[in-house]
Order: C-alpha cells, then structure tokens, then sequence
C-alpha cells in the first residue's frame, strides 16, 4: 500500500510570496516536492490562445481549477509529496476552499497561510513582476478565505525573512499529528 504523498498548501493573496516559498521549500526540504499552482492550470502556455480572450475561460475557470485539486489528490495518492500554490478565494458564489475540503479534508495537508503585512510592499512586488495589476493583491484581501479560520501556520514574508518563513514550515513537516487545520476547517462545514 502506498502511503498518501504529503500536500503543502500555500495559501494566499496574489504577490504575498508563495512562489518563492515554494522554491525555497523544494530546494531546502529533504524529499522531493512537486509544485501545482493555479497559474499554472490557466495560463495561456496551456490554453489554446484562440481562447484566452473569449468567455471560455470564464465559463470553465471553476472546472479547471476543481481538476488542479483532483491533481493534487491524485498525486498524494500515488504517494508523490505536493506543494499547492493557490490563492483560495470566495466570490459570487464559489468556494474554492470547500472544494478542496471535499477533496482533500482526510489528506495529509499542512495548511499555510502565506502573507504580506505591508501594502506598500506588495504594490512593489507588483509592479517588480511586471505580469500582475498594481492593487491585484490588496483587492483578494475581502475575499480570501478563510479570513479568521484555522491554519497549521501563518507566515509573514514582510516581517520575517522567506528563509526564515520557510524554516517555521520545515519545522512542521515531520509532525503530521500538528496538521489539523484541514480536519477543523471539514468538522466545521459538515455541523
């Protein structure tokens, strides 16, 4: 029986760091760890262009990013360790967080809440990518979720280096027993 591959799930708004995170975590942590990130499943490297600017994607973004979990799930169970780079937000009506709870509320799943405290700092990052709206950010801030419920760790990457950041998770990798997060977050919506 293969063991289920542990899931890493970064969650946070646009440009707070989750990127960089997960490539000091994979270079740092020592078992390998696959990166799935929801830009990866909609950008227009795997997108026929032709649909890009159309209302297909409009249509299709909540089916294509529910795979990505169906990825992730199907990953673990192969027993390959993921790291998710995602950015799980609640508007008009989707909830990305509970499709992941559906999925995954029963995986090994340490959940990360990845954050920029300074605005200031994450308008800079903004601009510095060059590939993301200035406020794109700030404007996931009211619906990010979840805003007050439980994460196996919150790490700022203003107020503490990434190193630093990246250490308080790798501290947590081989206490799957302090994952709880997802279970809390699952035990909370089936009441």
């Amino acid at each position: 029986m293969i063991n289920k591959g542990k899931i890493i799930f970064l969650n946070g708004i646009s440009s707070s760091g989750k990127t960089t995170m997960a490539k000091i975590l994979q270079d740092r942590l020592s078992e390998p760890f696959y990166v799935l990130a929801n830009d990866m499943f909609t950008a227009d490297s795997v997108v026929p262009d032709k649909f890009t600017e159309t209302s297909y994607m409009d249509a299709t973004y909540q089916r294509v990013l529910k795979g990505m979990y169906y990825a992730v799930k199907g990953f673990s169970d192969a027993g390959i360790n993921i790291i998710v780079d995602d950015v799980l937000l609640k508007e008009d009506g989707y909830d990305r967080l509970k499709q992941c709870l559906e999925l995954l509320h029963d995986y090994p799943v340490l959940f990360i809440h990845v954050t920029c405290s300074d605005l200031g700092e994450l308008r800079r990052r903004e601009k510095e990518r060059g590939d993301r709206d200035i406020g794109q950010g700030e404007s996931q801030l009211e619906i990010l979720t979840p805003q007050d419920s439980p994460y196996d760790i919150t790490v700022d990457t203003f107020k503490e280096s990434k190193e630093d950041c990246a250490d308080r998770i790798i501290e947590l990798i081989d206490e799957p027993e302090k994952w709880t997060a997802f279970k809390t977050l699952w035990s909370q919506r089936t009441k």
